[in-house]
């Protein structure tokens, strides 16, 4: 059976060492953020994950969901039980301002306990993930009216949320959308039309669904200028602001999914539904991508925390499992075998996710403290600089963890050898579950065009020059420190190779734009190579500090950060000079076939 523990250390060690959160208590918030508190919160965090979500994990994905023939969905056994707890324990505010219900907390704190959350249970966790980024579409979008009818509910959990954009012939291209919105005397709208792969459609953990749907109004535009954003509660609201008649709005079917088996993916039906306009007329992508950002940074979330989970596993299996001799030696003279964890490649596999993994918490952290200044800082200046780097970060994060937790579920699976092919070990669960994140929110494809389309030259570039100085400067500074001479040369060379893939965008794809297309995945990749290469030479730094300081207890816990951080930039960082020759190839043999000879 599967087991998993929450790294609460590691993440108060990013949070207090290496972020240092104490220096941000101007910003709302984080006053009451204080060493104490982050333990606890963290600590409770992982009480919940481990002891409350985690044994429903492999029982809901094994379950499914179930939709009965008056088009209710029913979630596995359990879920809903969890789903209150998670609820009752406030997990749904933790960052929400206190006006509605939340606590007010910062959103760095919110994404470090939503990693414990996603680890014990993807599928489970997506219902409040996906009420989370409604809110936030909300929040800034709303009207004073539907704040105050939707928000305090949701916030409490009562109600859930969800986010409606794809439909059958329309994914990414959201132009070709054809779900139209008529105006109704009343100032509502009627609301027709079909959406497929929606997340939490339909359950029976919550009171109501507060649906958000894209739409086109009756003459509106054509293409994306056209487009507006609505609530559609499941239950339209009386006039005491309770739920009241069902609306016309009903789930098709649940589809058939390859994983996230425990989370209902359903195909939703809008038959004249009642929906009220989010925003102003035409401008819905406007506040969808308050919601879809969100939810970027939380599906890079779910690629890390599957990661994890999976390496818990493979890491616990290695120690336990006999197999061959050493190489260098017998290991276990009174065992007829060696455990995997003596062998180099079964090594290199655990130590390559480790580093991953730590590196991209810190990451991931670091990403969701810039969300926090850039909404929290009363300083203009300081707010949009977190601002320009969370934009530039958010394709990177999304697609970088999440092809890396695809790619580190299938690598801890290999540890298992044949016994990871079957399912009671559960790692072909995290392997399927895994696969989903590199393709919602925005398919890692369209995260690298992203990136290199619109990201880089955005406000003249001044968001990849700002984090090329940050970087470049780091380097600067501890230049002459012996103990850090390891990680600022291997953090250099990567920087190196990352402008100078930046100046072959520049002088090459103008001209040509499918260079930009095909070199576009690699330089996601070598990007967040280097990001993640600067948070190992940040933590290397902060595990110097803390040994040099008298780490007691944690002297061996900050030692393996420093091995592991040198294991990412000997043996993972070398990689940046790959994808640099890739990007300088061009596209020349990528679109040189003819069509036909595919």
């Amino acid at each position: 059976m599967p087991i998993y523990k929450a790294p609460v250390n590691d993440t108060l060690f990013i949070l207090n060492d290496v972020l240092s959160l104490e220096r941000y208590n101007n910003l709302p918030g984080f006053a009451d953020a204080t060493g104490d508190m982050l333990e606890a919160i963290a600590g409770e965090a992982a009480k919940l994950a481990e002891e409350v979500l985690f044994p429903v994990n492999l029982s809901g994905d094994q379950e499914g969901c179930k939709r009965n023939d008056d088009a209710t969905v029913v979630t596995p056994k359990g879920y809903k039980q969890a789903f209150d707890l998670y609820r009752q324990g406030g997990w749904m505010g933790l960052a929400v301002p206190e006006e509605f219900g939340g606590q007010g907390l910062p959103y760095v704190l919110h994404t470090a306990v939503g990693e414990y959350m996603s680890s014990a249970n993807m599928a489970l966790t997506m219902y409040p993930g996906l009420t989370q980024g409604a809110i936030a579409a909300i929040l800034v979008h709303g009207s004073d009216e539907q704040k105050a009818a939707y928000l305090p509910k949701m916030v409490e959990g009562t109600w859930t949320g969800t986010m409606n954009l794809t439909e059958p012939h329309c994914g990414t291209d959201l132009g070709l959308l054809r779900s139209k919105a008529v105006p109704q005397a009343d100032g509502s709208y009627k609301i027709s039309g079909q959406k497929i792969f929606i997340s939490a459609g339909e359950h029976d953990m919550s009171e109501n669904i507060v649906h958000l749907v894209l739409a086109r109004i009756e003459g509106a535009p054509e293409g994306v200028k056209g487009i507006s954003l609505f609530i559609v509660p499941k239950y339209v609201l009386k006039d005491d602001g309770t739920p009241g008649t069902r609306n016309t709005v009903s789930c098709g079917a649940i589809e058939h999914k390859m994983g996230i088996h425990g989370n209902s993916t359903c195909v939703m039906n809008y038959d004249e539904a009642k929906g009220f306009l989010i925003g102003t007329e035409n401008k819905g992508l406007n506040a969808m991508f308050v919601m879809m950002n969100e939810a970027r940074l939380g599906v890079g979330l779910q690629g890390l925390s599957i990661a994890e989970v999976a390496y818990q596993n493979a890491a616990n299996y290695a120690r336990e499992r006999l197999q061959g001799r050493s190489l260098s030696g017998v290991k276990n003279p009174d065992g007829k075998a060696d455990p995997l964890i003596v062998h180099p490649d079964i090594r290199r596999a655990l130590m390559t996710i480790k580093a991953w993994t730590e590196g991209g918490r810190a990451f991931t952290l670091w990403t969701a403290l810039k969300s926090d200044i850039a909404h929290r800082s009363a300083d203009e200046k300081e707010r949009q600089s977190a601002d320009d780097i969370l934009g530039l970060m958010t394709p990177i994060l999304k697609g970088v963890l999440t092809d890396k937790g695809f790619d580190h579920a299938v690598m801890a699976q290999q540890v298992f050898g044949g016994h990871g092919y079957i399912e009671e070990h559960g790692m072909s669960q995290y392997v399927r579950d895994a696969r989903i994140a590199m393709i919602y929110e925005g398919a890692n494809g369209i995260q690298a065009l992203d990136l290199v389309g619109r990201k880089l030259g955005m406000n003249g570039g001044r968001a990849v020059m700002a984090l090329f100085k940050e970087i470049g400067d780091f380097c600067e500074e501890n230049r002459n420190d012996e103990k850090l001479a390891t990680f600022t040369k291997a953090l250099k060379k990567g920087l190196n190779d990352l402008q100078a893939g930046t100046m072959w965008f520049m002088q090459n794809a103008m001209a040509k734009p499918d260079n930009a297309g095909a070199g576009s995945t690699d330089y996601m990749h070598l990007f967040g190579l280097v990001v993640i290469g600067y948070m190992w030479a940040k933590i290397a730094k902060a595990a110097e500090e803390g040994l040099a300081n008298g780490a007691g207890e944690r002297e061996d816990f900050l030692k393996n950060k420093l091995i592991t951080a040198k294991f990412f930039m000997e043996r993972l960082m070398p990689e940046t000079g790959l994808r640099k020759t890739r990007i300088e190839a061009g596209a020349d043999t990528t679109m040189e076939l003819a069509a036909e000879a595919f």
